[in-house]
């Protein structure tokens, strides 16, 4: 009995020492300096007095951390469901179809295979002033925009964020789309459903838990696209632009720790319950 428990105790602990290495690294890189974030957010810009809520009040008070909140959280409710949408379409498209499929595949893949700086090239020879849109804008007599110093601005980085994320959320479309039993369609064929039926009662609820997962990645990708905001347009860009991680860097860069500390506590939390939210609602529909 005593060895067969040991032997139910080694299986049992076997996964666990398969995830040490790894969550040994998340513990000394993410989760012990996450926990010195918390420590610094109750304390004073030295680090000596404890202040408690201080920190966090005055990060709130700030109008610039209202307009970068404002500015992400619209940039996230404009691009996400966009790109999801976007992306399903296409997924959908490239699965009804036999030739050019990996063709297709790899032309809307290609994004991903340009590193930033050369989009952010892209970028500015499309939208400088004196760019190819702005050219091809003249042909027709109309004035030229400034579409990095307008509210324009806030369009051309939905654009870039789309252009660059729809690749990897097609793929991993087509991915739930194969999982999904050719049975349930010969099924509902025979029981007169047509392509809509199909796709409406048998293919979106069986994209659900896949909807879950591409939500709460496109939220983690919707962060990346500073890259590209601050390598176009710099520090302080045009405010619709000007996002969370613009007011983190230009913190880090005065050194408010205090600050930047209670900010990146508040978007953790933020963050986490969002994706609690999307597990359980994700959980509710299974």
């Amino acid at each position: 009995m005593r060895k067969k428990q040991t032997l139910t105790w080694r299986n049992r602990s076997r996964p666990y020492l398969f995830l040490l290495p790894s969550m040994t690294g998340v513990g000394i890189f993410v989760f012990f300096p996450f926990l010195d974030v918390l420590r610094r957010s109750v304390l004073d810009a030295m680090g000596a007095d404890f202040v408690g809520m201080e920190n966090y009040l005055t990060v709130i008070g700030k109008s610039s951390f209202q307009l970068a909140v404002w500015n992400t959280v619209r940039f996230i409710a404009v691009c996400i469901p966009l790109l999801m949408v976007l992306s399903l379409a296409i997924a959908v498209m490239i699965n009804g179809i036999t030739k050019l499929r990996e063709l297709l595949k790899t032309v809307f893949l290609f994004p991903m295979a340009i590193p930033v700086a050369s989009i952010v090239v892209l970028w500015r020879l499309v939208f400088d002033n004196s760019g190819f849109l702005n050219a091809f804008i003249d042909t027709f007599h109309i004035s030229p925009a400034d579409w990095m110093n307008s509210p324009s601005a806030f369009y051309v980085l939905v654009f870039s964020y789309l252009w660059k994320n729809t690749g990897y959320d097609m793929v991993l479309w087509l991915a739930g789309l194969y999982a999904v039993p050719e049975s349930l369609y010969e099924a509902a064929r025979i029981d007169g459903a047509g392509r809509k039926e199909c796709f409406i009662h048998i293919t979106l609820p069986m994209l659900r838990p896949t909807a879950a997962m591409l939500a709460v990645l496109s939220l983690v990708n919707s962060f990346k696209v500073f890259r590209e905001a601050y390598l176009i347009a710099g520090d302080y860009p045009h405010k619709s632009i000007y996002m969370l991680q613009h007011l983190f860097n230009n913190w880090f860069v005065k050194l408010d720790i205090q600050k930047m500390s209670a900010a990146s506590v508040l978007m953790a939390l933020t963050v986490a319950l969002i994706m609690i939210g999307v597990h359980r609602s994700n959980e509710k529909k299974t």
